[in-house]
């Protein structure tokens, strides 16, 4: 899942970040409403994270942009105006979801993964091929019921892989779907991941590397 977290409490939305990259979630965070606009218009997220109360561009314009773009990115409003008449308005603007501050952790984390889950097609929360379970809402992968200890990125690349469906991944897309901005797309961390993924997984191998093209994992 590709999140971006738009929260002008820096405090806040490192804490909201890091939270969700131990979830193998790829996160950017983004501290005032321009730098949000810049972020939407190049990345595609899954979900966006939109305090309204921003510097610069106001969260609600963000919001009514995303929708009026018509992309797969869901909007969950967090934000600390909780009467009935700003939930309203929230919602009218075209939010998907809407949480107050103070929240709990956990309830965050279930709410993006609902809207995920609306974000593209659906797709069961256990995840199964070829022997290989991942359980996404308890963070916990297996094959053939050996548990597999993997790291918060082999779980992403693994969960996008297993989406795919025997599909060829290219390397640009788990760069995108994966990792967050920061990631350099000339360095070999991809490699490096699938490396460490497959022997992971053990025999017989699973993840097939596809010249030129990606990885796609076999069934």
């Amino acid at each position: 899942m590709r999140v971006l977290v738009v929260e002008d409490e820096r405090l806040l939305a490192d804490t909201i970040a890091e939270g969700l990259r131990r979830l193998a979630m790829a996160v950017d965070v983004c501290y005032d409403g321009d730098t949000a606009m810049e972020h939407v218009g190049v990345h595609g997220y899954d979900v966006v994270v939109l305090d309204r109360d921003l510097p610069g561009t106001p969260g609600d314009t963000i919001c009514r942009g995303l929708v009026a773009a018509g992309g797969e990115a869901r909007v969950l409003m967090l934000t600390a105006a909780a009467g009935i008449d700003d939930r309203i308005s929230g919602l009218d603007t075209g939010a998907d979801d809407y949480l107050t501050k103070p929240f709990a952790f956990g309830e965050l984390v279930a709410r993006l993964r609902a809207l995920a889950r609306r974000a593209r097609p659906a797709l069961p929360p256990v995840l199964s091929r070829g022997g290989i379970v991942l359980d996404l809402p308890r963070h916990q992968a297996s094959r053939d019921g050996r548990h597999l200890p993997l790291s918060p990125k082999e779980f992403a690349v693994l969960e996008v892989l297993m989406r795919a469906e025997g599909t060829v991944v290219a390397v640009e897309e788990l760069l995108e779907k994966a990792w967050d901005e920061h990631a350099d797309p000339f360095t070999n961390a991809v490699r490096v991941a699938v490396g460490t993924l497959r022997r992971k997984l053990g025999e017989p191998p699973v993840i097939e590397t596809v010249p030129g093209a990606g990885y796609r994992l076999g069934s």
